[in-house]
């Protein structure tokens, strides 16, 4: 039987931002060796204009097809890693079946950046190029980078 493949939930609290950005990016930047997924504790009504719009200008990535979903669907469901990426979901994230490892990356949120339109659209481009670096880096554990590439040495 192969291995289970790597199954990472980042979480937000409004699963508008910060989270789909680093769901989509995680995605691009495993080269879908992962199930990635997203969630929010209160999920908004749909995702941030400017995110998409970051998504696709900067990183290329078209991700006008998610969506925010709800925490609770995910929470029966086994995760390698839950990783949030603001503090108030950190600090109210729920127990989860076998206890996955939990990283908390604190980005403040670039939605409630004011301003002019390009002082917000650089926020979001902040928080997106903070987001890769750490998503690399997380890649680059040994003991991630193992179980993203067991498959190909299984082979």
């Amino acid at each position: 039987m192969p291995p289970a493949r790597l199954r990472v939930l980042f979480l937000c609290t409004g699963n508008s931002a910060r989270s789909q950005m680093a769901e989509a990016l995680a995605r691009k930047l495993t080269g879908g060796k992962a199930d990635v997924f997203s969630a929010g504790t209160e999920p908004r009504a749909e995702v941030h204009p400017l995110a998409i719009d970051v998504l696709r200008q900067t990183f290329k990535i078209d991700a006008s097809g998610q969506r925010p979903k709800p925490l609770t669907p995910f929470l029966t469901e086994r995760f390698d890693y839950i990783i949030s990426v603001c503090d108030r979901a950190a600090a109210s994230c729920p127990a989860f079946p076998g206890d996955p490892e939990r990283i908390r990356w604190s980005f403040p949120d670039p939605a409630e950046v004011e301003g002019t339109p390009d002082q917000r659209r650089y926020a979001f481009e902040k928080t997106g190029h903070g987001l890769v670096t750490r998503i690399r880096l997380w890649l680059n554990l040994p003991k991630v980078s193992a179980a993203l590439n067991e498959k190909e040495r299984r082979w």
